[in-house]
């Protein structure tokens, strides 16, 4: 797979498109003026806990307060010094009361960006996400990424994992780490330690509510994360974003700055790559699939719905082989779609109708490889007793749409107006 990072600087914003074989894969949007949370951590206070709720509202800061639910609550820290186990607060639903008290000074770390009226969601489990490992400082624990599927590299990953954690924390090996040495495992661990150190220093003398410790920037964290044997290039179109780019790229991965190239032509970068056509066509409510058929993205509160159509195309042999063929072009369209718009949340699919039961099976089977492409964790259920597709996909950060656009004034969204 060829794939690209664009890094688009203007103005007061940076946005940043992924390609992958040239269709736009994920699109960012940072402003410069605006406040990033997620990843940041921050020394709190716990300004209500509602037990009927099992939730907690804490102080970070903050206009609005955060939410902190029970499961996000359980400290595997101070649970020990409470001899507290973390698995019978799990099991028999203890209540969030046990666990913080109101006016309690706690670390919590943002896991999701407010939306809309709500707040940011916390969790006191915290991790330090670094190029190749990411520490929990917190939790004597050793995981390896799911997408690592060799088990030869997954038993190796641990066996390293287990002699150079530190005493008492976790680790777990991100995705890159199956590419690189032992040496620049060890280090990228070494530099995760001594962050660590510097945020306790920095709980220590600050007070509450204080931000202890903010995430690298939206164009860092792409280098950080992102480029991989799979990326070709990253094209930035700012001198100096290019040269703190190469110069941070330098300190984590020297071989990663040759990837990194300055684009210096006349024309504008977006227009050039086309990346403003592909994204009027991601905020499309109908979205057309090669073969003539398509698929209509509808948004509720609660949800998102996929509708496939065979539209145009009619088929040449059944109606069940003309099914089958529209929803296996439709699970690549919708996989894609659901990463580019980032929707989270639940996602309902409902696909043509199939009679045969095999081939049911072979269009989910289809749709859960799709999906294996997703940084962000997401779940396909089955089919449900109505033939309806359901599935998961964690909530981080605001939905495409809700970035790069706004709510009409006069239709409030409804894309109707009333006749006078």
């Amino acid at each position: 797979m060829d794939n690209e990072i664009l890094i688009y600087v203007k103005n007061d914003e940076k946005r940043i498109a992924l390609l992958e074989d040239g269709e736009l894969a994920e699109y960012y949007v940072e402003k410069k003026d605006a406040h990033r949370m997620l990843g940041n951590i921050y020394k709190a206070k716990v300004e209500c806990v509602l037990s009927g709720m099992q939730c907690a509202f804490v102080d970070i800061g903050f206009d609005k307060n955060a939410f902190l639910y029970i499961n996000d609550a359980v400290n595997n820290y101070d649970l020990k010094k409470q001899k507290i186990n973390i698995e019978f607060v799990k099991k028999y639903n203890t209540n969030i009361s046990d666990i913080i008290k109101q006016g309690q000074e706690i670390i919590v770390q943002v896991m999701k960006e407010a939306a809309g009226s709500k707040g940011p969601r916390v969790t006191r489990n915290i991790t330090i996400p670094g190029r190749y490992a990411a520490l929990i400082p917190d939790q004597d624990y050793i995981g390896v990424s799911s997408k690592i599927k060799d088990e030869n590299i997954r038993f190796h990953l641990k066996s390293l994992a287990d002699k150079i954690k530190p005493e008492g924390m976790g680790i777990i090996m991100r995705t890159n780490s199956q590419y690189c040495s032992e040496t620049e495992i060890i280090n990228d661990v070494n530099v995760l330690k001594n962050l660590w150190d510097n945020i306790k220093r920095n709980i220590e003398k600050q007070g509450v509510p204080s931000c202890v410790y903010e995430e690298i920037d939206m164009s860092l964290k792409t280098v950080r994360d992102f480029i991989t044997s799979d990326v070709k290039r990253i094209v930035v179109n700012d001198r100096q974003e290019y040269d703190k780019l190469v110069e941070f790229a330098n300190d984590l991965c020297p071989m990663m700055k040759n990837k990194i190239q300055l684009y210096n032509k006349d024309y504008d970068m977006f227009e050039f790559y086309n990346i403003n056509s592909m994204l009027l066509r991601a905020t499309a409510r109908k979205v057309w699939l090669k073969s003539g058929g398509y698929v209509v993205v509808d948004r509720a509160e609660a949800l998102t719905v996929f509708d496939v159509n065979s539209g145009k195309y009619t088929g040449k042999n059944s109606l069940e082989a003309t099914a089958v063929k529209t929803n296996l072009q439709a699970v690549d369209e919708i996989a894609r779609q659901i990463r580019l718009r980032d929707i989270g949340g639940i996602i309902i699919i409902d696909f043509i109708d199939m009679t045969d039961e095999n081939n049911k099976q072979l269009v989910l089977s289809a749709l859960k490889k799709a999906v294996q492409k997703d940084r962000t964790k997401t779940s396909v259920v089955g089919f449900t007793s109505l033939g309806l597709v359901e599935m998961t996909r964690k909530k981080t950060r605001k939905e495409l749409i809700s970035v790069i656009s706004k709510t009409c004034p006069h239709c409030k969204g409804t894309g109707r107006l009333y006749e006078e």
